[in-house]
């Protein structure tokens, strides 16, 4: 029983006080995190092939991916009120549609946030359906297939410049530069590869170059002593190959072998990387090669060079082609998240389509189908074994 005149102790009001206020102020969303926990987990996911002949191309790509998330990490970012932590899913997709897909279900049934990849035409295309069906963006630097773009899902997005312009860049250069007449053309059945050797033959016709053979083999192929044997008898002045470095690699030693040492060698992308000179073996074939890559060279990107000498001193040894996108794919990623201020890809995917991001490679804007606005193209050739751009 309360004594008439004695309010509250002290004691007991200050409790009361720091009940009222908190009442009033600890229920918010803000004191929500604290008790949880400020901290929300972010998950890219990341597939490219770590295993089989085009190993290190994936992890080029993967070191790309892994590079900005650890500088992401270091920019307490904050998102729908929530620290931000940045973490990587990597898979491997073997260069294998069929693991591909597996692959991008896995990513879809973890949930991540926004993938970046795949490296291959082959595994993205039939990929990008199964991320448009659980609605989570896509990103690639890498696969140029123009038939990517061509159902149109809102979730898929490409960086890099695609065949229509690698394959046409080339066989201009051909026509016009090195006034070639007589060019035979192979592919490795893969989806890049009839693609850009697609586009490649059919630009050099209309510049007047005569197609005189195609062939085809696989990627998965070392030995092309019978194809090259049968394209020597057309007497070619130019070879266009479409596939990828594992296979170039040894076809310009066998080259070298039946006497072709100066007939001149074209290809896309996926044989202008530096590894090559090792899988050449010396070949002196390499001397003639002419390749197209997406994009600006190292050099020419905005910030490619000092880019390039933090990949170096993490990654030493291990750089190909892929990686300043794939290192762009995922701040891209994250720029979209911070503009909507949302992680969750049912809201923040259409900031995507919205883009305009400086990154290392270039200012990033889209088309309405996704491929990128103004992708620049450079080809390169082999000085010494070194690739070097061509001016």
């Amino acid at each position: 029983m309360q004594q008439e005149g004695r309010g509250p102790s002290p004691r007991t009001s200050a409790r009361a006080s720091r009940r009222g206020t908190c009442r009033r102020a600890c229920t918010g969303p803000s004191a929500r995190s604290r008790r949880r926990g400020e901290t929300q987990v972010v998950k890219i996911g990341h597939v490219a092939p770590v295993s089989g002949p085009q190993a290190h191309y994936g992890k080029d790509n993967e070191n790309g991916s892994r590079m900005a998330i650890e500088d992401l990490n270091t920019q307490n970012i904050v998102i729908g009120g929530k620290t931000i932590k940045f973490e990587i899913q990597a898979e491997d997709d073997a260069a294998d549609p069929k693991q591909g897909t597996a692959a991008a279900q896995k990513l879809c049934d973890a949930k991540v946030n926004g993938v970046v990849g795949h490296l291959n035409s082959g595994t993205t295309i039939p990929a990008s359906k199964v991320y448009n069906d659980c609605g989570i963006p896509h990103v690639t630097g890498a696969a140029t297939n123009p038939d990517l773009t061509k159902p149109g899902y809102k979730t898929t997005y490409r960086i890099i410049a695609n065949d229509l312009a690698l394959g046409a860049g080339l066989a201009n250069y051909a026509a016009d530069n090195l006034k070639l007449k007589r060019i035979a053309v192979i592919d490795d059945r893969t989806a890049y590869g009839q693609g850009v050797a697609k586009v490649f033959a059919e630009t050099a016709k209309t510049k007047g170059i005569e197609i005189v053979d195609e062939q085809f083999t696989t990627d998965k192929a070392t030995d092309f002593m019978a194809i090259l044997t049968a394209i020597k008898s057309k007497n070619p002045d130019g070879i266009f190959f479409g596939g990828m470095d594992a296979q170039a690699g040894p076809m310009l030693r066998q080259m070298e072998q039946l006497g072709l040492g100066e007939v001149n060698y074209f290809g896309g992308d996926g044989i202008c990387t530096t590894e090559i000179a090792k899988l050449a073996a010396g070949a002196k074939t390499l001397g003639k090669m002419i390749c197209a890559e997406g994009g600006s060279s190292i050099q020419k990107m905005p910030g490619g060079v000092e880019w390039k000498a933090r990949y170096d001193a993490k990654y030493p040894n291990q750089y190909q082609i892929y990686s300043p996108y794939t290192y762009d794919a995922t701040m891209l990623l994250a720029d979209a998240m911070k503009r909507a201020d949302s992680v969750d890809p049912a809201v923040y995917t259409a900031k995507l389509a919205e883009s305009d991001y400086k990154g290392v490679t270039a200012n990033i804007q889209f088309e309405p189908n996704g491929e990128m606005k103004n992708a620049a193209i450079t080809l390169h050739h082999y000085v010494d074994g070194k690739k070097t751009p061509l001016d």
